[in-house]
């Protein structure tokens, strides 16, 4: 190990020992010293798909997604609630087959820490994420039954469905 003054390939000589003058991402003490945290990537689309063109109605699906969880989960009527968000309860999918609403599915994911394959793809490295890393978020569902078994959609999903 080694904290001695050195010149790296980004461009300016330093120290990695933690008094030097200016922030630097990869202060530590020495080059061995405890990793800094990582985050885990979303996966990217696969190779040759192509974005849908998203319509004026559709912009903000999203944050019309998130206001809806945030309203249903302190309505008093949640009948009369998925009634005005235009969730029918029983409604006609793309393919005519007849879908009946049984529940709404809201569920809160935190995510604390990060797994990343090591190079060689043999083993994983974790790592506990700091606060300021940590990602919540909340995925809703609509679980229908078509007759047969349970299907679960997405808000705009549910939302397509032609009402009977």
């Amino acid at each position: 190990m080694h904290d001695g003054p050195h010149d790296h390939s980004h461009d300016h000589p330093h120290s990695h020992a933690r008094s030097h003058d200016h922030p630097h991402p990869h202060a530590r003490s020495g080059h061995n010293g405890a990793r800094d945290a990582a985050q885990w990537q979303a996966p990217h689309l696969p190779a040759g798909h192509v974005h849908d063109p998203i319509t004026p109605h559709e912009r903000d699906l999203d944050l019309v997604e998130a206001s809806f969880v945030e309203g249903f989960t302190r309505c008093s009527d949640a009948t009369s609630f998925l009634r005005l968000a235009g969730i029918p309860f029983v409604g006609i999918a793309a393919d005519g087959g007849r879908l009946n609403l049984l529940r709404v599915e809201i569920e809160d994911l935190t995510d604390v820490g990060s797994a990343v394959p090591l190079l060689g793809g043999e083993g994983m490295r974790y790592d506990p994420l700091p606060e300021k890393l940590v990602s919540r978020r909340r995925h809703l569902s609509f679980v229908y039954h078509d007759g047969v078994q349970v299907v679960r959609l997405a808000f705009a999903e549910a939302r397509a469905l032609a009402a009977l």
